[in-house]
């Protein structure tokens, strides 16, 4: 009879598993939201795209929300999705909490400044402006790491990103003739930079600012706590 033991190191290869996997979800299912709406755009004979954002059209404030998760067709939706995945996972390896964090920040920022600054009653959809808002925040996250360890992971990310998408980027923000919304791309790129420096500053600095009520760990190496659970738990994800 043979028995099998797991390990130590095993135990932690799959808690990690589970936490990328729960982490992954969250820009998963956005993407699986996307691709589900545009099937039933396609096979249903009802075009969801009138939900999007309508400029200056006050009785559309729903599209704010729903611009994302709607596309023109079928190739706009692909030049969206491998991008979004990308960009939003690495956004999302900061942590569920603040992954939403950006997400929210960079979607209303991207529609307010989509819905003033197009003209009036132009319908805009489709996910790019999420998809500047998680370059822009990648792109000068290194700047507000509290850590030098944190500023040299955040700094290659960076680069990486930029080597990548920099040049699509810098064109999709400038103005120009066609159906494409470069004022999405503009205020969602604006919305991932406040973003990172909302989140990672500002945040940052509240929580070093905050009375420390209690401590956990060694003599050697106490960590501050607030005395509650909870809160410790999303100051963690602020890290």
């Amino acid at each position: 009879m043979s028995q099998s033991h797991k390990t130590g190191d095993e135990d932690s290869l799959g808690a990690i598993g589970v936490d990328i996997a729960k982490r992954l979800a969250s820009p998963l299912i956005m993407l699986a939201a996307m691709w589900v709406i545009r099937i039933a755009d396609f096979v249903i004979p009802i075009r969801f795209n009138g939900a999007g954002l309508r400029s200056w059209d006050f009785s559309h404030w729903y599209g704010i929300f729903t611009m994302p998760f709607l596309h023109s067709s079928w190739p706009h939706l692909l030049a969206n999705s491998l991008p979004f995945l990308v960009l939003g996972g690495l956004v999302v390896a900061d942590g569920v909490v603040r992954f939403w964090a950006v997400t929210g920040i960079v979607m209303v920022t991207s529609a307010v400044g989509t819905f003033f600054v197009n003209e009036p009653g132009t319908l805009t959809v489709g996910a790019s402006g999420l998809v500047f808002g998680y370059f822009g925040y990648l792109a000068v996250a290194a700047f507000f790491a509290r850590t030098w360890s944190g500023r040299i992971a955040r700094g290659i990310i960076s680069l990486l990103v930029i080597g990548i998408y920099g040049s699509a980027m810098l064109f999709g923000v400038l103005p120009r003739l066609g159906h494409i919304s470069w004022q999405a791309h503009l205020f969602g790129l604006l919305g991932g930079v406040f973003a990172a420096w909302f989140i990672l500053a500002w945040a940052g600095r509240r929580k070093s600012q905050r009375p420390r009520a209690g401590f956990t760990g060694t003599p050697g190496g106490k960590t501050a706590g607030t005395g509650d659970p909870e809160l410790d738990a999303i100051l963690k994800n602020l890290d």
